[in-house]
This record gives C-alpha cells, structure tokens and sequence, in this order.
C-alpha cells in the first residue's frame, strides 16, 4: 500500500539529503493555506497554496532547481509534488511542516 500512495503523492522526501538540495538551491514551499501559513513555517519557505500552484508553475519551471513541498499532514504536498513532476520540475514531498523543521534540524 505504502509504495502505491507515495506514486499518487510523488514519493517521500525522506530517503533524500534535504540539507544538501536546500544548500544547492531548492526551493521549498509551503502549499497549505495563507491562514495556516501565518501560524507558523519552515525556514525559508515560499508560500503557494496548492490550489494556486498551476498559475506558479512557469516561474517554478524557469528556477530551474528542485522544489521541496510541504503541507500540514503530507496529503496537499503530495499533490504539489506530483503536479510538480509531471510538469518537469524536479520535486519531493517533504510531508508535512513538522517533518520539513525535522528535515532542516536534522
């Protein structure tokens, strides 16, 4: 089931070295909500509710660097990665704000 939902939700961040796309360039976003961005993010983070992430998408492509997305539980992130993906930017779900400060942390 695991490897059936990170295909639909564009994998998992997890087995990737955050710190070291973030160092070379990454972008991270934030696709929750401005109400839920404004009680707090991660370091650094860009907010782009999913729902606004198409019209977001030529600016994400001509970056030209890896996109990192996080949401409140993995679910929306998921989505962005994907969308992301498909649309020939590099991206991965961090899943959710408290594993994207993990990732930054750790």
């Amino acid at each position: 089931m695991f490897g059936i939902m990170q295909k639909i939700f564009g994998g998992s961040a997890a087995a990737v070295d955050m710190k070291a796309l973030i160092a070379n360039g990454a972008r991270i976003i934030d696709v929750r909500t401005p109400g839920e961005f404004a009680q707090g993010y991660a370091e650094g983070a860009v907010n782009i509710p999913l729902q606004d992430l198409q019209r977001h998408l030529p600016k994400l492509k001509q970056l030209g660097v890896p996109v990192i997305a996080y949401c409140r539980s993995g679910n929306r992130s998921g989505i962005a990665a994907q969308i992301l993906k498909s649309n020939g930017v590099e991206a991965y779900n961090a899943g959710s704000l408290g594993q994207m400060n993990a990732f930054l942390k750790g």
